[in-house]
């Protein structure tokens, strides 16, 4: 079958009668152009067409040709429960002709393919915290339940049981979609919640991320609601994470658990592989975070030191530990790595290459993690402007971003982590120039 002759069969066998081509920019902005069914077709050969620099954070310029979507038939997904005969279509970005490097999940496909010749599939299952809020009539946010106020909400039964229609409705449409949901909670802060996935390939996973997202914010808003995914949306409540749990087969082999505990180094379990694997993500974790908590706001998650429910759940440096929830990487069982440095701002095809990238750089190098609690000695980085001064000298991290250049030589269209680098600093002190609440609150009256 041609990608027509797919894309136009899915649609037939769903009764799909509108699609969205969708893809993310680097900031991981949803944009998409809603296509009617007539014009499968053309869809599916051609793309739909873009203008680049109005998208956003995608490296163009007024002056450059179109981008154009080209959709990906395995990720087509109907969500009736959004509008009835509507589907989503997660589409690989071009530029006269070529894949566009700019494009997140073109460079996570290049970072599979990476592994692929590395001789491994990688695997992810991803954790989304969000949070549930509404607006009071003078503007404040606060959470959509007027009765979550409780110090320490997480896995109450009321708070689950109040939300009850927003999260099985969510849950309904994971499984409809065959995404294998199997739990769905409160979570720490007050307003908070998390619904699980089944694990699946990196692309697939990161997909269903970007979809997942774009279902919690229109179904919550259906219902009056805001669902967010700022990592820290109150300085006194948990903030929001994005955990990576991590895995690589070969050849259909797991590799991840020892299969002889003698090979077994630090006593948790896992292979040599996987120990090198979790060894180049605590060595790049400082530069690794500008891609996996890329905004102002995420180092207010990661720099919290009290809460009302008295832990954060953040890490504040890159160790490792067993099953431990204080540690940058979580080893919760010998099948998987649990990274839990990210938030709710990342990017899922950025944050997934970049975990990736590192792991794999560990493998290549042989690295070892050292034992059990400890980690490289570096702390992470204090703001994003510290974070992205670490991408900028940290090779790898930076040509994950760059991988997808290709048949585009950076003279041609200029480097990738160049261009995300400056717009994560111009975000920094477009922020750090506007004067707000704190600084009245500490200096007006002060001298």
């Amino acid at each position: 079958m041609t990608a027509s002759q797919d894309l136009a069969a899915l649609c037939q066998a769903s009764g799909t009668r509108f699609i969205l081509a969708l893809f993310v920019d680097l900031n991981g902005k949803p944009c998409a152009k809603l296509v009617p069914v007539e014009a499968v077709d053309e869809l599916a050969t051609e793309g739909v067409g873009f203008a680049g620099y109005a998208v956003g954070a995608m490296g163009q310029e007024p002056k450059d040709p179109d981008l154009m979507a080209i959709p990906d038939p395995a990720s087509f997904t109907p969500v009736p429960f959004v509008k009835e005969g509507l589907a989503i279509v997660h589409c690989d970005p071009h530029v006269t002709g070529k894949p566009w490097p700019f494009a997140p999940r073109n460079i996570l496909k290049a970072l599979v393919r990476q592994a692929a010749d590395a001789g491994f599939e990688p695997w992810v299952g991803a954790e989304v915290e969000y949070f549930l809020l509404k607006r009071t009539a003078d503007g404040a946010l606060v959470p959509a339940d007027d009765d979550d106020t409780a110090a320490q909400p997480c896995y109450d039964a009321r708070g689950v049981t109040r939300m009850y229609d927003h999260l099985t409705a969510i849950s309904t449409a994971m499984n409809t979609l065959g995404w294998g949901n199997y739990a769905n909670d409160h979570e720490d802060g007050s307003g908070q919640f998390e619904q699980n996935f089944k694990y699946a390939d990196a692309l697939t996973t990161a997909d269903r991320v970007i979809t997942l997202r774009y279902l919690l914010n229109v179904m919550a808003a259906e219902r009056g609601m805001i669902a967010t995914f700022m990592p820290k949306p109150f300085s006194g409540k948990t903030g929001s994470g994005l955990h990576l749990h991590l895995s690589l087969t070969s050849g259909g082999a797991r590799v991840f658990p020892a299969a002889d505990p003698a090979e077994d180094r630090r006593g948790v379990g896992l292979s040599d592989t996987a120990y090198s694997f979790l060894a180049g993500i605590l060595d790049h974790a400082p530069a690794l975070q500008a891609v996996i908590a890329p905004t102002v706001n995420s180092y207010k998650r990661t720099g919290a030191t009290a809460t009302a429910s008295g832990a954060s759940w953040a890490p504040r440096t890159p160790t490792w530990g067993g099953n431990d929830r204080t540690h940058y990487v979580r080893v919760p069982d010998a099948e998987r790595l649990e990274l839990r440095g990210g938030d709710g701002s990342a990017n899922p095809y950025l944050a997934v290459a970049g975990a990736l990238a590192a792991g794999l750089d560990g493998v290549k190098r042989h690295l070892d993690p050292g034992a059990v609690g400890t980690g490289p000695g570096d702390s992470l980085p204090l703001t994003l402007v510290h974070a992205v001064d670490a991408l900028d000298a940290d090779p790898v991290v930076t040509g994950m971003l760059d991988a997808a250049l290709g048949d585009w030589p950076e003279a041609g269209v200029g480097s990738v982590a160049a261009y995300f680098a400056r717009l994560k600093r111009e975000e920094f002190f477009a922020w750090h120039s506007h004067v707000g609440s704190w600084e009245h609150d500490r200096y007006l009256t002060a001298f």
